[in-house]
């Protein structure tokens, strides 16, 4: 039996982001069905490898993270949203500080041009940012890189320095029974179909959003307080895992060395800034160093929303915070770009 390439680049993906979980797993690595096969795909890809995750299973995995966002959602959580006002202002203020610091390394640290730095610099907004690259005068495999180094980077590290500074929270956790097949079925169906209204509508990460709502309504109203299931949850992580990691599959270290450090530069950059302003946002506000953390990292949405799941945070603050942060980028970035975000190559 012949195996087409692009299934054959699947399998291969699947298996080698698989065996990055196990390992991440058995060496106690943080949030290791996420950050192993993260790992393990990236090396994979630098070393030449095709690896590819269908775009088909890739929204699913949107989906079941954002249903699992939502079963966390309760009365009491939403109670709590009234110190957020301030944590959103602060969010807004975060966003513009880290995208002009890293836009200055960029431009005048690495000597990108204007618009290939200002691009590169954006905290966030994977796919919009590609977009507007292949429509400017701008380097776009420098801009993919640098940005697919942050959310590599700040998809192991944001872990690590929750578990280093002991801020996984140390209350007892009351794991809800899995939801039923039926009930989560019906779930996944109507997650879609919102998912389906937020793309028509443009919202950013529709489909996850659309998990979301669904799981919240659910939840808030009683009709179920149960979870997503394990043997659905793990196999998603580590799907969405792999899925960064193929960002990097085939991408020569040599020829885009000068990209690699700056994207590496600018990570380590951005994340002390937002890590030292989740520090001052917790102590303000009250809301545990762990979920602010995670909140103000500027790390891809689906990502940073799995990653409050597993590391136990409010998920509710984190979405909320991702959700404004992409907002804002989207209006943001063609205004700091002026005519540059309208200049199509020649």
């Amino acid at each position: 039996m012949i195996i087409k390439p692009d299934l054959y680049s699947f399998i291969l993906t699947l298996i080698i982001g698989s065996i990055g979980a196990l390992i991440a797993f058995v060496i106690g690595l943080p949030a290791p069905f996420l950050c192993g096969p993260a790992l393990a795909v990236t090396l994979a890809g630098l070393a030449g490898l095709k690896l590819s995750i269908p775009s088909l299973l890739r929204n699913a995995t949107f989906v079941v993270v954002g249903i699992s966002m939502g079963t966390s959602v309760t009365p009491e959580v939403i109670g709590a949203a009234r110190t957020w006002p301030l944590s959103f202002a602060a969010v807004l203020i975060t966003v513009v500080l880290l995208l002009y610091i890293a836009f200055w390394i960029l431009r005048y640290g690495f000597g990108y041009d204007r618009t290939t730095a200002m691009l590169g610099a954006s905290p966030g907004h994977l796919s919009y940012i590609i977009s507007l690259t292949a429509e400017t005068k701008s380097d776009l495999a420098t801009v993919s890189v640098i940005q697919s180094v942050r959310v590599l980077a700040l998809t192991l590290a944001v872990p690590l320095l929750v578990e280093y500074f002991d801020l996984i929270s140390i209350e007892p956790i009351i794991l809800s029974p899995p939801m039923s097949p039926v009930v989560l079925g019906m779930t996944i169906l109507a997650s879609l179909a919102v998912g389906w209204i937020f793309m028509r509508w443009r919202f950013p990460a529709a489909l996850l959003l659309g998990g979301v709502a669904v799981s919240i309504g659910i939840h808030i109203t009683g009709l179920t307080n149960g979870g997503v299931p394990s043997w659905l949850s793990q196999p998603t992580y580590i799907i969405l895992g792999s899925l960064i990691g193929t960002r990097f599959s085939r991408a020569s270290v040599r020829d885009m060395r000068k990209a690699f450090l700056a994207g590496g530069v600018v990570t380590i950059a951005v994340m002390l800034l937002s890590s030292v302003i989740a520090i001052l946002v917790s102590k303000l506000t009250g809301v545990p160093l762990n979920a602010v953390m995670i909140a103000f990292a500027p790390g891809g949405l689906e990502t940073m929303a799995a990653m409050a799941v597993m590391m136990h945070a409010d998920t509710a603050y984190v979405g909320s915070h991702h959700v404004l942060r992409l907002l804002f980028l989207s209006v943001l970035m063609p205004l700091v770009m002026g005519k540059d975000a309208r200049r199509k190559p020649d």
